[in-house]
């Protein structure tokens, strides 16, 4: 979701030919509103719920600030790569561009005779960004569902637990009686380690991704999109029903933490691989930059709105993702992480369309026809487990969706565009635009930089509050006392 993957560009990296319809006339072409919907689709997804502990990384002021200019930023970022494709497409006579050729082409075309020999780097390398973002949000995915559901099991096993001891003492003539469904069995149930959840999910993510054709899953596809925005609306309900004194907060964090707090905001702002594949496919593509700033403004209120109602209500305990923080006393709160996790899980095929796409045909090429099938599923199994492991070795979804972000989607959200748009003038660019652009890729390089060494720094040497997340099973749930 994070990306529209069934609407990204051919993996193979070829080109519209030039007998296609211009994109400004194509009758067939998704709408206005159609454009609009997906933008939203493209950028809400499991980064949206672990904003609220990004604004806990960079203060209760600090945070909505810098929210709201990381958006303002990462929007000009798309302006700018759709800007950058019209030129050039212009220039080749040529219908269409997507992310990797832009690039490649505008260094093609570049008067530098070094950018001209490194187009076909500059190609792989956005690939490359764009594989290893895909198969991150596969790793974030696999760490939400295993969190989410582990919640949901020891919740309901928990509040059940307490509903049958609750009765067993009220019928008792005796307050003394023990239950025969105490202590063993409960701990069994609630001291499951969060990555046996884990592993418990590969082989069912392992078929869901043998799906090669998305068509086939339109259904689940619009379902899932259903069940993520009926979360939504019960995650705004409860944290409305309790709005915090933000005096009671840290107007600013400290800067140590600060680098966790871009890596999550890029992470859910990065949704600029879905722009230009919208842009191509809309039927009115002179409109897509108004359907972009709506779509966006949509998108930048809601992050900043979720962000500090969650922060606001759970204060310093909100955990890595909002779902999580949600107690277990309702059939509502349960149903927000079950409804999310059902969308969460049928989006792990679609993130993970993209990097099957680039990668299972480079390596089925050089294997004989009766074996490429096998070679394909055997592939597709070793890229789904390949997350799994990450996700295993990284248990924690704060640190893994910093990571992804810090590492990937700074590349391709805040330093490619820009370099792309100096690269492709036709003349010298002015002095102010100079300064712009390479004010954005620095701060996206050094947000890459920063974020991934104090990322990688936690993971290594974790700090007593993560260990301590990972290794109590009383503070990954919220369960419903038993009355007294």
């Amino acid at each position: 979701m994070e990306v529209l993957t069934p609407l990204m560009e051919q993996a193979s990296g070829e080109e519209s030919s030039d007998e296609d319809l211009d994109k400004e006339q194509q009758p067939h072409g998704i709408t206005f509103t159609q454009t609009l919907l997906h933008l939203l689709k493209g950028n809400i997804g499991t980064g949206l719920l672990g904003l609220p502990l990004a604004l806990k990384n960079a203060g209760i002021v600090l945070g909505p600030v810098c929210l709201v200019l990381m958006g303002v930023v990462c929007v000009h970022c798309m302006h700018i790569l759709v800007n950058c494709s019209h030129q050039l497409s212009e220039r080749l006579k040529r219908s269409t561009l997507g992310y990797s050729n832009t690039v490649a082409v505008a260094m093609e075309m570049s008067s530098s005779q070094y950018l001209k020999k490194g187009a076909p780097f500059g190609r792989k390398l956005v690939d490359f960004f764009l594989v290893l973002t895909q198969l991150g949000f596969c790793s974030v995915y696999f760490v939400f569902l295993a969190e989410n559901i582990k919640q949901v099991v020891e919740g309901h096993y928990t509040n059940t637990t307490a509903v049958v001891v609750a009765m067993l003492y009220s019928n008792s003539s005796e307050g003394s009686v023990s239950s025969p469904l105490d202590e063993p069995a409960v701990s069994v149930m609630t001291g499951l380690d969060q990555r046996l959840y884990i592993l418990f999910l590969l082989p069912f993510l392992i078929l869901l991704t043998f799906i090669r054709d998305l068509r086939n899953m339109a259904t689940l596809c619009a379902a899932a999109n259903l069940c993520m925005a009926v979360s939504l609306v019960l995650i705004f309900t409860y944290v409305l029903s309790d709005v915090g004194d933000p005096r009671q907060l840290p107007y600013v964090s400290t800067w140590s933490k600060f680098p966790f707090f871009f890596g999550t905001a890029i992470f859910a702002f990065e949704g600029i691989g879905v722009v230009l594949p919208l842009e191509n496919q809309m039927r009115e593509s002179r409109r897509f930059q108004q359907a972009l700033n709506i779509g966006m403004a949509i998108v930048i209120v809601l992050y900043v709105s979720l962000a500090t109602l969650g922060y606001l209500h759970f204060g310093d305990d909100i955990k890595g993702s909002i779902t999580l923080n949600l107690p277990h006393d309702t059939w509502s709160n349960l149903l927000v992480k079950v409804l999310y996790s059902f969308g969460v899980f049928v989006s792990f095929a679609i993130q993970f369309f993209v990097p099957a796409e680039i990668l299972v045909p480079v390596v089925c090429k050089n294997i004989s026809e009766p074996w490429r099938y096998t070679a394909d599923l055997f592939t597709r199994a070793l890229l789904a487990t390949l997350t799994c492991v990450v996700a295993v070795l990284v248990p924690r979804l704060d640190l893994v969706i910093s990571l992804v972000g810090a590492v990937s989607s700074s590349a391709l959200a805040l330093v490619f565009p820009p370099l792309v748009e100096l690269v492709a003038m036709p003349t010298r660019p002015p002095a102010l635009l100079i300064l712009k652009d390479v004010s954005i890729a620095g701060l996206g390089f050094l947000g890459f930089l920063t974020g991934t060494y104090v990322t990688v720094g936690e993971i290594i040497y974790p700090d007593s509050q993560g260990q301590t997340r990972l290794h109590d099973a009383r503070n990954w749930t919220t369960p419903t006392a038993p009355p007294s």
